[in-house]
């Protein structure tokens, strides 16, 4: 059962997240605003866009990426201030042990990771992908957004398709080539000049101007369609070639185990990236918790320096864990690397060095 201790750290934990909340986030408009004003001015976008459609979702993404960071800040912000007050040795004096201070700190994080895990799996995608959807028609009209050049892709894990060129607007392809392969070996080799998607009750492609090769061994057949179309169902459409830089942000976490299991079933290599994506989002809610064990730990004292010494260190830690997630990003990006193992590795490393300040602060 809660007692008071408990709720008035619980009301000044969170009171003082969400005002540092207000804060960052506040200062991020500005910053972005004013990096962005001429792009607003010269581009069509109308200004109840920017306030109610842009900046929400642009705030969206900042919370994401900082959430744990912003927990640190503020845990040390409003522990560094009962330190100082000498609250924190009045209540250990009173026979509080250490662990038992902390438990409505874990409660209080326990509250936002769950905020954060709602967050990062559902709102932030969808506000990512809303943001990225109003950059490419206000900003980036003239950039391909697709990929649409040279493109191969596995649509079964025995079949691969190549086009050297995709329209989006007629979903046309040319120098179209579809490969089967049986055993590591090519047994069948389908090129077509053009081809199109046709969409209806059964989607397919037509081809154009095509031949079919046929490999059995040493024998080779081939079989010339001249002026005559081919029509062929794929597992490929046209939303297939839909692929941002960053899509996988931009995915809910249902949809990004879909597009999982959609690309494993075609054999497709190119999904590292989904991995790691939906690694990060499994370990970082658990940051939380490990910052906060580390704010009160470094906090809980009284310092030389004061509040502005624990601040600096606050921002610090914050700002080396967040380099470390982004540096565990890039390296398990790499196939030597287990997803899991990589992506958890700062929150190893973090969970070590919380056990050693909580384990000095009880000295």
């Amino acid at each position: 059962m809660l007692k008071k201790l408990d709720w008035y750290i619980i009301g000044k934990f969170l009171s003082t997240f969400f005002f540092t909340v207000l804060i960052f986030s506040m200062v991020s408009m500005i910053i972005d605003f004013s990096e962005k004003i001429e792009r607003f001015i010269e581009s069509d976008i109308s200004k109840m866009e920017i306030a109610f459609e842009y900046f929400p979702t642009f705030l969206l993404f900042i919370l994401g990426f900082l959430w744990p960071m912003l927990t640190l800040i503020a845990v040390i912000f409003f522990t560094g201030r009962m330190a100082n007050n000498s609250e924190i040795i009045s209540i250990l004096n009173a026979g509080v042990s250490f662990w038992r201070f902390l438990r409505p700190y874990l409660i209080s994080a326990g509250f936002l990771s769950l905020l954060y895990i709602v967050g990062i799996h559902y709102i932030v995608p969808w506000g990512n992908a809303h943001r990225t959807n109003l950059e490419r028609v206000y900003f980036n009209r003239n950039r391909d957004v697709g990929k649409t050049q040279n493109v191969h892709m596995f649509v079964a894990p025995n079949t691969k398709v190549f086009m050297t060129h995709f329209s989006k607007r007629d979903s046309s392809a040319r120098n179209f080539r579809i490969e089967y392969f049986q055993d590591n070996k090519l047994r069948s080799l389908t090129k077509a000049r053009s081809a199109r998607y046709i969409h209806g009750d059964t989607a397919f492609w037509q081809l154009s101007n095509y031949e079919i090769r046929t490999f059995d061994e040493e024998d080779e057949t081939l079989e010339l369609g001249g002026r005559r179309t081919l029509d062929t169902v794929l597992n490929l459409t046209p939303i297939d070639f839909i692929e941002y830089g960053n899509q996988q942000s931009a995915m809910s976490t249902p949809e990004l185990l879909g597009h999982l299991r959609k690309q494993r079933k075609r054999g497709s290599g190119n999904i590292r990236r989904y991995e790691v994506e939906l690694a990060r989002r499994t370990a970082e809610p658990f940051t939380i918790f490990i910052l906060t064990l580390i704010g009160v730990a470094v906090a809980g004292r009284k310092t030389r320096g004061g509040m502005g010494a624990q601040l600096a260190l606050g921002i610090f830690i914050g700002a080396l864990f967040v380099f470390l997630s982004r540096f565990a990003s890039t390296l398990t990006a790499s196939p030597s690397i287990p997803v899991y193992l990589g992506m958890w590795m700062p929150n190893i490393i973090f969970f070590v060095a919380a056990l050693y300040f909580v384990a000095k602060a009880q000295r």
